[in-house]
């Protein structure tokens, strides 16, 4: 039986990423992500919806994205979904935490129409970072490049 687990999303950020390294010294970013769901009820009122997602980012990418990303700024994320599982050590009991990890991060223009945002060295260029599925021992590889998107 075949499988797939992918997921595609655009949102905003809610929070600037937190960048770290592993031991090895493999970058790793957490962000949250917000995605509005915007509908009409059977009534025709107007209904609002926001979803709140994590999304860990590896290398090149995690490092990009503490770079140039910040709070508010829209992104496209295409990833995987995973589950953590831990112990709590307060209570003992098993707890869990369903995450996206980032395969594909393409930045996107932020609230104002404007491609900028972020840290002050983005200038008002369009970023995009792409990682291939099947990583390295280090995370995933990235490739980056520029794209001429008129926004």
């Amino acid at each position: 039986m075949a499988n797939l687990n992918k997921v595609m999303l655009i949102g905003n950020l809610t929070r600037d990423p937190e960048l770290r390294y592993t031991p090895k010294g493999t970058a790793v970013a957490d962000v949250g992500l917000a995605i509005n769901r915007v509908w009409n009820n059977e009534a025709g009122q107007k209904q609002e919806e926001t979803t709140f997602v994590d999304v860990t980012l590896w290398g090149r990418q995690a490092e990009l994205a503490e770079k140039y990303l910040g709070k508010g700024r829209g992104v496209y994320i295409e990833g995987r979904l995973q589950l953590d599982t831990w112990d709590d050590k307060e209570t003992g009991k098993k707890r869990s935490k369903l995450k996206v990890v980032g395969e594909n991060l393409q930045f996107l223009p932020d609230g104002k129409g404007a491609p900028g945002g972020g840290s002050s060295s983005g200038g008002g260029s369009q970023h995009s970072s792409n990682a291939s599925a099947h990583e390295a021992n280090s995370g995933p590889a990235v490739q980056e490049d520029e794209d001429d998107i008129p926004f």
